[in-house]
């Protein structure tokens, strides 16, 4: 059995690089960027106006004249046109282009517009309310970074500068695995010594979250055919996500299986609660990585968010950023064990403050569904005070 920390460094140390692949921009979003996005003009590509008002020359005011001709108006996506005289005036809209021979914008709500004449109220400052062209960013500045995760603010930046389609990092296939004679469909009525499949619907979800959609596969506990399973499994898939069978009980076949299939093991069982029986494997040359995870829901649960999501987001190029909480109230360490404590969050005065959940076990989907995360406690023996900062890991 190795530490939690040993476990964490070494899933991270077998990532995987399935290269890149472009997808059209609006089914791009939650995928990770593999290329730098550069400006293709200007941003903003012309002066435009920021507010509703009138346009003027400012040399009118330097002359002592606060009273224009209005020549027209000027709304967003017309051609630039030109102010025929310092004399006069032009209305102008939020995002128009600013006119030839003006140089600053006056609010209405600064002027009085009467029989076709501006007056102005408020004496303005040269070249104001005006967005500058080039301001925000010049023709060929990177924009957006390779291994930037695509938001639906990222989408507006690439829709502005042209990209239809998006070079991003490949995703893995993945295979979730569910083992055990006890599960039945959701649909069916469980006799009494029965449960309905739970961990393999909730890992697809997870997984439908970061734009992995997952192929299903329920497996009997019978080793011959475990075995032959699984070997289909990893010619079709870069990722077998299984849950249940990693145990020490006489019906867990799944790590002598997967030795037989090949797939080295880097692990298994790790000093850790919930999910002590983690079994972690790969096989190199074909570029195949097993998570094993143990078959109760809290243990599933946990150890997908503490393992697999940091190895899906490095295996992509993405940082992976730490969180933390505050605990509110005392917690007992376990001497020999990292614990992954569930946890509810709230935000108060700017900082985010974990409070405990009291669940019955790693089998307890309720307290599971009630959960904001889980926050890492390290093994030690003193209790650790109300107000300590820990590591959260978020559970969606």
């Amino acid at each position: 059995m190795i530490t939690f920390e040993n476990a964490f460094e070494h899933v991270l140390q077998h990532t995987l690089d399935l290269g890149d692949e472009t997808v059209a921009l609006l089914n791009s979003t939650g995928r990770v960027l593999s290329e730098d996005i550069k400006a293709d003009r200007d941003f903003p590509p012309f002066n435009r106006s920021t507010k509703d008002g009138i346009v003027i020359a400012f040399s009118a005011i330097e002359k002592g004249i606060t009273r224009f001709k209005v020549e027209g108006v000027l709304s967003a996506g017309m051609p630039q046109q030109k102010l025929s005289t310092h004399n006069n005036c032009l209305e102008i809209m939020t995002g128009a282009v600013l006119p030839e021979q003006a140089d600053t914008i006056v609010m209405y709500e600064e002027t009085e517009i009467k029989n076709g004449w501006a007056s102005i109220i408020k004496t303005p400052k040269k070249g104001q309310n005006i967005h500058r062209q080039g301001t925000d960013e010049k023709k060929g500045a990177i924009l957006l970074k390779k291994g930037t995760e695509i938001t639906a603010a990222v989408i507006g930046v690439l829709a502005s500068v042209g990209k239809k389609d998006v070079l991003v990092k490949t995703l893995p296939k993945i295979c979730v695995v569910s083992t055990g004679n006890e599960l039945v469909e959701i649909h069916e009525t469980p006799l009494p010594h029965q449960i309905r499949k739970s961990n393999s619907l909730s890992l697809a979800s997870a997984l439908e979250k970061v734009k992995i959609t997952p192929t299903l596969l329920h497996i009997a506990d019978d080793k011959s055919i475990i075995e032959k399973e699984l070997e289909q499994a990893l010619s079709k898939f870069d990722v077998l996500m299984l849950s249940g069978g990693v145990s020490k009980g006489k019906f867990d076949f799944i790590p002598d299986a997967l030795n037989n299939l090949g797939i080295e093991k880097v692990f298994h069982r790790v000093a850790q609660r919930p999910g002590k029986p983690f079994w972690f494997g790969v096989q190199k040359r074909k570029q195949k990585v097993v998570f094993s995870f143990p078959g109760n829901p809290v243990s599933t649960f946990a150890n997908y968010h503490v393992y697999f999501l940091p190895w899906l987001k490095k295996s992509l190029s993405v940082e992976n950023k730490k969180q933390s909480v505050i605990l509110d109230e005392p917690i007992q360490p376990h001497p020999s064990l990292t614990l992954f404590a569930q946890v509810t969050t709230q935000l108060h005065e700017g900082k985010f403050i974990a409070k405990t959940l009291k669940g019955n076990g790693s089998g307890d989907l309720v307290s599971l569904a009630l959960a904001d995360g889980f926050i890492r406690v390290p093994q030690g023996d003193k209790e650790i005070p109300s107000g300590t900062i820990l590591d959260f890991i978020e559970a969606s």
